[in-house]
């Protein structure tokens, strides 16, 4: 509760933007960072890395969360060693001005991108990475790890995430382009999991 209470108050009190100091950015880059892991760089199964994110990518995620337009599960669980507050990213970004998103999402485009370690099943990944190159390399080239192709970057993010994510989609819960719905209605739940060992096994 305590870094909850950092958190939003750093987003409250941090005017990013034109006029805002180095010391604004860097507590409102500290909040993100208590649940993206330092530099951006997620320790948690169900957390995005959000380093080297275009940042196209990153401020549009931000606006769709201020709107509410994405689902925001209020998240909070112990992990290992490390405890995680409750946070809902509607709620986080609820109160972020224009020029703040742009700002984070400036910061964290600079960063390296770091593919987490994490275990997967070999033989899903290889059928995956078919999948992937009959299916979803047009906009996710390079295996899904290109940030200059703006659709996020696929490769070596976490599975938890990567599941719950394509979950929402099948769903229809997250808004996404009309190809890669297409796309992605052709695809069975077992393809789905071949598709994520794939982009975990990209470490």
């Amino acid at each position: 509760m305590k870094i909850l209470t950092r958190l939003t108050a750093a987003l409250l009190l941090a005017p990013v933007g034109h006029g805002a100091t180095a010391a604004d950015l860097e507590a409102t880059i500290a909040a993100c960072n208590d649940c993206h892991g330092d530099n951006g760089v997620s320790q948690w199964n169900d957390v995005p890395t959000i380093a080297g994110i275009d940042p196209f990518v990153h401020a549009d995620a931000l606006w769709v969360y201020r709107d509410q337009a994405r689902p925001c599960a209020t998240v909070a669980y112990k992990q290992g060693d490390t405890s995680r507050p409750a946070v809902s990213m509607c709620d986080i970004a609820a109160d972020l001005t224009d020029d703040q998103v742009e700002a984070i999402a400036d910061h964290y485009s600079a960063l390296p991108f770091v593919p987490a370690k994490q275990d997967f099943d070999a033989a899903l990944a290889d059928a995956g990475k078919a999948l992937h190159e009959e299916n979803c390399k047009r906009c996710h080239s390079d295996g899904g790890s290109n940030p200059d192709d703006e659709a996020s970057i696929l490769a070596g993010q976490w599975m938890g995430y990567l599941e719950s994510t394509f979950a929402e989609y099948v769903a229809g819960d997250r808004e996404q382009p009309e190809k890669m719905k297409e796309k992605l209605d052709l695809l069975s739940p077992d393809d789905i999991t071949a598709l994520v060992h794939y982009y975990a096994s990209q470490q």
